[in-house]
């Protein structure tokens, strides 16, 4: 850790290297697991033009900066063209000669919250099952179980279903933590078991007395008619401390508000086909039965734009690849996101994540 360190041994790792070695072990471990399922091991851009649009996910930004007068434009990767980016003269497409081009705008990339739409156009693609082990960075997040660069495992694999993809996790789980199964608990079980109301018939106001109820207090921020974050307050406070500790748990069926980019499954309720799994209270790993319609992630995004609005942070661009990916066919799968920093610490007995990785962000 990073307490009473002074500036003589501050570029000591925070990990020992017994824990460094079981990261670098359980890295190998995992590798070995996905690629024993003819899973395909794939890299992808950390910087893009795209970002994934979430209402509590704030990425990095940065800014192309225009090249040194006179020195010429970039050349695409395909060798197509090149990036307009010269101040006051840009090369025709041939190169032969420079002509007169106002000061174009400067490109705007973000640093990935996670590979998702990348990997989601490898699988239009024709990829098959496909896994990553990403660094991700994400703002704001900073503390025993964040860092703002973390790694983060994504897979997908096409053609399962939500049981599959629960099947796979658990399966992941158990080889990396020998923990055995993870139990399967609906969203619903969770709240009536832990808080004592069933979450997809509650109000905003009903779930709002439960928190004052159980001495909860709830950010200044948090609207009295905003559910899903009542919800979510819930979750955090009351149910996820309970789940985890005799064995695994991979909590199912969560409110349709909270789809994200899972599938909403009809019903009554509707239900987003989506699952977390949970360890010694310690939430590991996010799965959803994708969406492929193009037409209701606009609207999603467009709605999550809103969202961000009302709570005061910028919106995120909602033109990219991945709509153009999904029109020309993705695949069914279910894809997950998993913390390899956290399931690293509960492997070590860790009560941070700083004691498992090198250098923290306090000290990168």
């Amino acid at each position: 850790m990073t307490n009473n360190r002074t500036m003589f041994d501050d570029f000591r790792p925070t990990a020992n290297w017994s824990n460094l070695r079981l990261r670098a072990d359980m890295l190998r471990r995992l590798r070995e697991y996905f690629d024993s399922r003819g899973f395909l091991e794939v890299e992808t851009p950390v910087l893009s033009a795209g970002t994934v649009i979430d209402r509590h996910l704030d990425p990095f930004r940065t800014d192309i900066s225009p090249l040194p007068l006179g020195e010429g434009p970039g050349v695409r990767a395909d060798g197509s063209g090149q990036w307009p980016v010269v101040s006051g003269q840009c090369e025709t497409a041939s190169g032969k000669s420079p002509v007169p081009s106002p000061q174009p705008p400067v490109p705007r990339l973000w640093l990935q919250t996670s590979p998702e739409f990348h990997m989601k156009r490898l699988l239009a693609a024709g990829a098959g099952a496909i896994y990553q082990v990403a660094r991700v960075f994400r703002q704001g997040e900073l503390g025993p179980l964040h860092n703002p660069e973390f790694t983060l495992v994504e897979w997908y694999r096409p053609g399962d279903g939500l049981d599959e993809g629960m099947q796979l996790t658990s399966e992941l789980c158990e080889a990396m933590l020998e923990r055995g199964p993870a139990e399967r608990m609906s969203y619903r079980e969770a709240f009536e078991r832990y808080v004592g109301l069933d979450p997809h018939a509650a109000d905003a106001a009903t779930l709002a007395a439960a928190v004052e109820k159980f001495g909860i207090q709830p950010p200044a921020t948090l609207a009295r008619e905003d559910r899903d974050g009542w919800l979510d307050l819930l979750m955090v406070e009351r149910v996820q401390p309970r789940l985890g500790f005799d064995r695994p748990v991979l909590l199912f069926d969560y409110p349709a508000g909270q789809a994200a980019l899972a599938r909403v499954r009809p019903g009554n309720p509707p239900v987003a086909e989506r699952f977390e799994l949970f360890v010694a209270g310690v939430e590991l790993a996010n799965g959803y039965h994708e969406l492929l319609d193009p037409d209701e992630l606009r609207m999603r995004n467009a709605r999550t734009n809103a969202q961000r609005l009302a709570d005061g942070k910028p919106p995120l661009p909602e033109e990219n690849r991945l709509l153009a990916a999904m029109r020309s066919g993705l695949p069914s799968s279910v894809g997950v996101a998993l913390g390899f920093d956290r399931l690293v610490m509960l492997a070590a007995g860790a009560k941070t994540i700083a004691e498992v990785m090198a250098f923290p962000f306090d000290l990168a």
